[in-house]
């Protein structure tokens, strides 16, 4: 990329889209104002239009949000996030986006960003593969920000049968070997065709990984035990009075648990 950087400001807000853009007309050397948008849908047409290096974008919207815009995009450009929402995952963004702004945007905090600008473009000038590491990591987060699809129960096999057990009747699963294991309230025990992996994004938040082999379902947590070497015995409030073996470094989780 070449300084002046094509740029388009995607904003509902007029007053906030006037400020920036009086902001980025004082440091013309690096910003070249191409176009404007007032909303996700705009912003999808004026990137398609112009294909800029950069976007100045805004989180809530109308029609489209900036995430929802995001994750249309076939291309990426260089993103800094401009919002009056410090509630939003600052921390990733500033991992995985250029910068962020929160309105109402200053001059002195736009010349930190300018500086981070630069040093991008340096870096990606001397980038032999041209893969700009923002864009690629804010591909990745969007995709994890992507709801999950809701469950509501498992499918299990019992001889010629196929069964529905409810996510709310599972109290956890455990790995023995190859194979991966439900068990229930009332006792039953299940082979699924899952790895615990698999069950770990798939599964509500309640379900809590808590060993390599385990996971369970903080709601039918009767009692927690501490263990040596930093571990903890969970017993379940099933018909068995199932106890699970935390892992050593599965601590913090627990401890979440205990705190709550």
């Amino acid at each position: 990329m070449q300084f002046p950087l094509k740029t388009i400001l995607i904003d509902d807000e007029p007053l906030a889209l006037s400020r920036l853009r009086r902001l980025l007309e004082k440091h013309s050397d690096v910003f070249s104002i191409v176009s404007e948008a007032k909303n996700g849908a705009e912003g999808l047409v004026e990137i398609d239009k112009f294909s800029p290096d950069i976007i100045f974008l805004d989180i809530e919207m109308p029609l489209l949000n900036g995430f929802e815009m995001l994750s249309k995009l076939t291309k990426m450009p260089l993103v800094i996030f401009s919002t009056a929402y410090d509630q939003y995952a600052i921390r990733a963004f500033e991992e995985n986006s250029v910068d962020y702004l929160l309105k109402p945007v200053e001059n002195e905090r736009l010349i930190k960003t300018i500086e981070k600008i630069r040093n991008i473009t340096k870096a990606g000038a001397n980038n032999v593969a041209g893969v700009n590491p923002y864009s690629e990591n804010l591909l990745k987060l969007l995709e994890e920000m992507k709801p999950k699809k809701e469950i509501f129960s498992l499918s299990v096999k019992s001889g010629d049968r196929i069964l529905l057990i409810p996510l709310t009747e599972i109290t956890h699963f455990e790995a023995e070997e190859k194979y991966v294991f439900l068990n229930t309230l009332d006792g039953q025990k299940y082979l699924l065709n899952y790895t615990l992996t698999s069950l770990e994004e798939k599964l509500p938040k309640q379900y809590l990984r808590v060993s390599r082999a385990g996971i369970v379902n903080s709601h039918h947590i009767k009692e927690i035990q501490k263990h040596f070497n930093s571990k903890y015995v969970i017993i379940m409030r099933d018909r068995k009075a199932s106890q699970v073996t935390s892992g050593s470094t599965y601590g913090d989780a627990i401890r979440h648990l205990l705190d709550n």
